[in-house]
């Protein structure tokens, strides 16, 4: 009994792991179809992986990176968004976007250096204006309509079209091509006009002196089945996926289907005779029927059009659809299959057991291609990356059309963020406050801009007023002299900045929110007893330049002291390191002194020196967040303490430590 229980909870586990709905892309298959391309191309045609409209369905960035460790040198994309999602996701390589482009995509274009296709002159010219103005240069690449009448500028008009960009500053012309109408027929003799137009403009060039070092023309089916076409690249797309542009030309390369799509049962019903099934019953049950509803539709990408006539997988039988497909769900007549049970897996595209539902067979159903079959299946779904058997990666669908840095994005990662934190907290109202706690702290409330501290050094030594000094003014004996060293690095921000003397904590919080301020004291007394000389700033250094005071004043929210100049101007926007020396003073009846880190801090060393002076049990309590909460401490007995955390190691926002001793 014991071990059924145990049993039965793996069992459990095990479901609480399945996915609802969920598209398999296996990379071992991906690897071997470009096994298959290299060995059609040869070694020394270069190969550009068509990754536009999410590598057809596949997964952008997961099928890029294959394509990459495989050998392909460039990638190619319908636009500019779906180049900047690769760049984000960490590709370098050239990447080309085939489809014309417009003027609003040309900062995109500049920012995350992609390859534009050049199809109108006007757009040409506006790119190079805008180049020019960044100081930038770029690579473009010509596409030449020859016959397939979309996108490139037309065969008559594209010898003048190019000698002018050829002559546009700040563009270089790396490439030159052109689209195939009908690539998948061998025998389609439009294909060699196309090919005769398209060598005739190279040949034209070639004699006017316009050398264009990368020509493409051949597409999947110009891969299989025109070698002429190769030239110095090869643009494979649905064949990379395991799909045939043609039932024609399987026999030309072996080639592995890499999507599947699945789903499972989740509801099993037995119905009797004459009984309506789905909207408007366009089935009705013949005899006694039993129904398995699965949790997938058009909404999903498994279109209407196939109410009715498409079949799926259970347990290794045909299991036709009937009735209307619905947005969420449809529903499979399972009479045949007595032993489908609810969680069962059911194949929508691919293989189970020894059947095998190809995207070409759904296609047709639905009176369409199985290009749209593999853009369109599983929107909703997870991709669920499979090497070698083996679950790779899984990816949340939306990841792929999340691009961080488009307008608004900011808004966009802290809606992802706030609800991460939700779901971490199992509240609502609890992951709401983390949330807001967490950026006001990091980020503040109006630039949002991430201020982070690297070594962080500081120095504190108090002591006895010198006897001439107490003498001057009797009212120094109520205090410790304080000398103070910090010095840490940072982005600079600011020209010129503050730093602060605070009298209370009113004007301390106000010194904080000014993004302005570096460096803040509190000093609590009389405003009627404040002195400059209670806070004097010794010196203060930017990567061993001095940095002038420029004025100096106390105002509402305290002493403030103003440094910069020219010495900063070329240093804004750059990692600096900032060292601040001050003197001020700290009364003896307070027998604590306190450091607090307001902003994430990367490696740091606190000292507190009080040699010379009557502090007795002098001690630390400290209190870190981060990866290493506990930080460590030397103690020299009557002279310092010391406190270090690694400079490889983060510590948090409200941090600190606070020297406590007897009096």
């Amino acid at each position: 009994m014991k071990n059924s229980g145990n049993a039965r909870a793996k069992k459990e586990a095990e479901q609480e792991q399945q996915y609802r709905s969920w598209v398999e892309v296996d990379l071992g298959n991906l690897t071997h179809n470009w096994r298959e391309i290299r060995r059609l191309v040869g070694p020394h045609v270069r190969i550009l992986q068509v990754v536009k409209a999410d590598a057809y369905g596949h997964g952008a960035i997961e099928v890029s990176n294959v394509a990459l460790q495989s050998g392909a040198t460039h990638l190619g994309v319908a636009n500019a968004d779906e180049g900047v999602q690769l760049r984000v996701g960490g590709i370098e390589v050239p990447i080309i976007i085939l489809s014309p482009s417009i003027d609003s995509e040309i900062p995109g274009i500049i920012k995350y250096n992609l390859t534009p296709s050049v199809s109108d002159i006007g757009f040409a010219r506006e790119l190079s204006r805008r180049l020019k103005k960044a100081g930038v240069k770029l690579p473009v690449h010509i596409e030449a309509d020859t016959g397939m009448g979309r996108g490139g500028t037309l065969y008559s008009e594209a010898f003048d079209m190019i000698r002018e960009v050829h002559s546009l500053p700040n563009i270089t012309i790396e490439g030159i091509f052109t689209h195939l109408s009908s690539s998948e027929i061998e025998n389609d003799e439009y294909n060699l006009r196309q090919w005769e137009l398209f060598k005739e403009l190279l040949d034209k060039l070639e004699k006017s002196g316009i050398s264009i070092p990368i020509r493409h023309m051949a597409n999947s089916g110009g891969v299989l089945n025109f070698q002429t076409f190769h030239l110095e690249m090869v643009r494979p797309g649905i064949m990379s996926y395991g799909i045939y542009p043609s039932p024609e030309l399987e026999s030309k390369a072996k080639l592995l289907p890499v999507m599947s799509f699945k789903t499972r049962v989740m509801l099993l019903k037995d119905f009797p005779e004459g009984h309506g099934i789905g909207y408007n019953r366009t089935y009705v049950t013949k005899g006694p029927t039993r129904i398995a509803t699965i949790p997938v539709g058009y909404g999903d990408g498994y279109g209407r059009i196939l109410s009715n006539q498409s079949n799926v997988l259970i347990r290794g039988t045909r299991a036709p659809v009937v009735g209307r497909v619905s947005m969420d769900m449809c529903t499979i007549d399972v009479t045949h299959i007595p032993a489908c049970e609810i969680g069962d897996e059911v194949v929508l595209l691919g293989r189970q057991g020894k059947e095998y539902i190809s995207a070409n067979e759904i296609a047709a159903k639905a009176q369409t291609i199985s290009y749209e079959i593999l853009c369109a299946l599983g929107k909703r779904a997870p991709r669920v990356f499979v090497h070698k058997g083996k679950v790779d990666t899984v990816e949340p669908r939306l990841r792929r059309i999340f691009i961080p840095d488009e307008e608004k994005s900011l808004s966009r990662i802290d809606n992802v963020i706030r609800r991460c934190f939700q779901a971490r907290a199992e509240d609502t109202e609890m992951g709401d406050a983390i949330f807001y706690e967490m950026f006001e702290t990091l980020f503040g409330k109006e630039d949002r801009r991430l201020e982070l501290r690297t070594n962080f050094r500081y120095e504190i030594s108090v002591a006895d007023f010198p006897k001439k000094e107490v003498q001057d003014d009797p009212q120094t004996i109520n205090y410790f002299k304080v000398t103070t060293h910090i010095e840490y690095t940072k982005t600079l921000r600011n020209n010129p900045f503050i730093i602060g003397c605070a009298l209370n904590n009113q004007q301390l919080s106000e010194l904080f929110e000014d993004p302005r301020c570096e460096y803040r004291w509190l000093l609590f007394g009389r405003d009627a007893l404040f002195k400059e000389s209670d806070f004097q700033v010794d010196r203060v250094c930017v990567d061993q330049e001095v940095v002038p005071i420029i004025r100096s004043g106390y105002t509402t929210r305290g002493y403030e002291i103003w440094c910069g100049g020219d010495v900063l101007k070329k240093k804004i926007n750059r990692p600096v390191r900032l060292k601040i020396d001050i003197q001020t003073k700290k009364y003896k009846s307070s027998n604590n002194f306190s450091v607090y880190l307001v902003y994430p801090t990367r490696g740091l060393d606190i000292s507190f020196h009080y040699a010379g002076t009557k502090l007795k049990n002098v001690r630390e309590v400290s209190f870190f967040a981060g990866k290493h909460p506990y930080p460590q401490v030397v103690t020299e007995r009557g002279k310092s303490i010391r406190l270090a955390i690694a400079d490889d190691d983060w510590v948090f926002p409200n941090s600190g430590v606070t020297f406590i001793w007897d009096l």
